[in-house]
This record gives structure tokens, sequence and C-alpha cells, in this order.
């Protein structure tokens, strides 16, 4: 009989591996793990590095934008944390000269105002149809429903620039060039496809038993729309508005094709009329570069928490 065999006494101790767990022991606390959604130090110093690259042309744009012309001329932006209390390199003049300039009719002033009246209602009208188009090709049945979803997402691929020439024939013919109501349907028109798009992928996600009970009811289609898939549907409504609302508010080529210059123009239009008219002056265009950033930067940070989960929610059925 060998001793491998030999029965283990019934008061006798028993141990496994007495060696290897000190050294498991001793492993965990050398190398802790990290918790959920825990980076270590590299991924945060590497993101930091990413972070500061990414915002060093903004603050430079900031500090320029607070200079006097000769300053600007004789010196880079990033010269003034040598000497910050020298008041003699600071100036407001610049965004009062871009806000209500001096022998111009149009400032950036109008233009900002403008630029608002352009970008809402070509952010809520959209919107709107889209939703109720979205509610339609997810919770009603009619022939040809997925037909016409197919072409009108299918409308994303066509680029924007081929309606351009046939919507300003269309637009000249009643009379709309030149008028907000011009740039508020195309911007409309353009944004659909996608809006629908993204509206339909989250309301799919949707409890349809919500939807179910409310028809059980009583509740008509549009009660069930606008009571219950609406305050549902906002992380998807505020994505969409995020997107909407900053290419409005950063385009130029349809401001340009049916505002153009005038009474009319929008921020973009102006500052791009500052580009080819102030030559040497290009510290005023870095006043009017901030002030055309700051509406969009408060958007974003304003829905921001929308944001991630309204593009998402529709992406993973169940």
């Amino acid at each position: 009989m060998t001793t491998s065999s030999m029965p283990v006494p019934a008061g006798a101790p028993t141990t496994t591996e007495p060696a290897e767990a000190p050294k498991q022991t001793r492993a965990r606390r050398r190398s802790p793990r990290l918790k959920q959604g825990q980076a270590n130090w590299v991924v945060k110093i590497v993101l930091l590095v990413i972070c500061l690259l990414w915002v060093v042309p903004t603050i430079g744009l900031f500090v320029t934008s607070f200079r006097t012309a000769d300053a600007v001329n004789s010196s880079g932006w990033w010269t003034v944390f040598a000497s910050p209390f020298d008041f003699t390199q600071w100036t407001l003049d610049n965004y009062r000269e871009t806000l209500f300039p001096t022998g111009r009719e149009n400032g950036m002033a109008n233009a900002f105002l403008n630029s608002l009246v352009v970008a809402v209602p070509s952010t809520v009208i959209p919107i709107l149809i889209a939703a109720f188009a979205a509610y339609a090709f997810t919770f009603m049945r009619f022939k040809g429903r997925d037909t016409l979803f197919v072409l009108i997402v299918a409308l994303l691929v066509v680029p924007n620039q081929v309606a351009l020439v046939p919507l300003l024939q269309v637009y000249g013919s009643l009379g709309l060039n030149g008028t907000f109501l011009a740039v508020w349907l195309a911007h409309a028109g353009f944004g659909m496809p996608l809006a629908i798009f993204i509206l339909r992928g989250y309301m799919q996600t949707l409890p349809r038993s919500v939807i179910e009970s409310a028809s059980v009811d009583g509740a008509s289609h549009f009660t069930t729309f606008w009571r219950l898939i609406i305050p549902m549907s906002v992380p998807a409504l505020a994505a969409f508005a995020i997107f909407q609302f900053l290419w409005t508010w950063n385009d130029l080529l349809i401001a340009l094709l049916f505002i153009g210059a005038g009474p009319n123009e929008v921020v973009q239009v102006n500052l791009a009329a500052n580009v080819g008219g102030l030559g040497q002056g290009w510290q005023l265009l870095t006043a009017g570069a901030f002030v055309s950033m700051i509406v969009p930067l408060l958007v974003f940070i304003g829905l921001q928490r929308y944001f991630v989960r309204g593009l998402t929610a529709g992406s993973v059925k169940g």
C-alpha cells in the first residue's frame, strides 16, 4: 500500500497548497482590481493630454479676442501669460466693433438674432413632423409602411447640394428667396430623414404594453402620441435637436444662397464677410468667431446628458 492511498485520521488537519495561498494574497494586494468605470493613471494622463490639445486653440482664440491690434501683430497670444496684469494689451474694443461696428449697418449683434430666428424654427419644425412620422412607422400599420420608410432613409445618402439649384428655382418662382421661410423649409427638408430614422429607432425600444393599455382605455393616436410617446422620447428628441441646431447655426452655404448678405444675414454670413473685408484686423475675427461659438456650446452642454442615451437607445433591441 502506497502512502498516497493511506487513510487520513479523523482529527488530523488538512492543508492544500500551503505555499500558494500567501502568494495569491500578496498578488492581490500588489495589483488591486479597478472598479467598473474606473481608469488607471496612464489612461487619465492620455485623456488629459488630448483634452489640452483640443482646448488650446479655443484658449488662443479667446485670449486673442481681448488683445489690441498692436499686441496681436507684435507677439503671439501665449506671451500674455508672461505679464497677464499688463492692462495695456487688453481691450474690449474688438467685441464692441464686432457687435456694433462703426460705418457698417449690419453688425454681429443683428446677425446673432437672425441666426436664432433661423436655427430655432429649423430645429423645431423637423422634430415635430418627424416625431409624428416616426410614431406612424412604429405603432401604426398601413400598406407600404416599410417600403416608404426605406425610401425616406435612402434620402440620407443623397447630397444636399443636388437639391440646391431646383430649390432656388422653386423659391424664386414663389418669391421666397431672401426670406427666413426659405431657409426654414430647406433645413427642415434636409434634416427630416435623419430625424425619422433616429426617432423611429428609439420608439421601437419603448414598451408596447403602455401603448396597448392606452388603446384599451380608449385613448386616440394623438393622445397616445402627445401624452405618452413624446415624454418618453425626450432623450432622442434632445439628441436630434443638438444635431439639427448645430447644423443650422454653423451653416453657411444654405444661408448664403437663400438669404445672402443684408439685413437678414446670419452669423456665419456676417463672419465670412468680415474675413474678406477686414484685412489685417483679424483680431476682430477672433471676437466674432468666439461670439458665434457661445450658443452651440451652451446648447451642447445643456443637452449633453440626453445625447448618448438618445443615440444608442435604438441601436440594440431588447
